[in-house]
């Protein structure tokens, strides 16, 4: 069974990018840009590896990961942030995520972040 991956970015073309290069790697992907789906299609899709946008409208991508990690089921489960802000990657790492991946960013960086979090 491949391994699932949720994905949040409210950058329409990102997301598309990264929802066909990680399915083409052969993992299940479901992504969405609304911050408000990611918590219920957690609970209905059980992903292996979670990659937030730091930047949505509404909740942004860190407190999202506050939840999740805070989550008694899905505590876990590792995290990817998408952030543009380059130099506060300190601030990130406090919400509790695995990762960082600054924008722009390479595809091969994201494959093999992916993998060293999952494999």
């Amino acid at each position: 069974m491949s391994k699932r991956i949720l994905i949040l970015d409210d950058n329409q073309d990102i997301l598309d990018i990264v929802h066909e290069t990680l399915s083409y790697e052969k993992f299940d992907v479901k992504s969405t840009s609304n911050g408000e789906e990611v918590m219920p299609m957690l609970q209905d899709f059980f992903p292996d590896l979670v990659i937030l946008d730091y930047r949505v409208a509404g909740i942004n991508g860190g407190e999202l990961c506050r939840q999740i990690k805070c989550h008694p089921q899905f505590k876990d489960t590792p995290v990817i942030i998408f952030s543009a802000y380059i130099n506060h990657d300190d601030e990130l790492f406090d919400y509790g995520c695995d990762a960082i991946i600054n924008k722009p960013f390479d595809l091969t960086e994201l494959i093999e972040k992916v993998n060293s979090l999952i494999s």
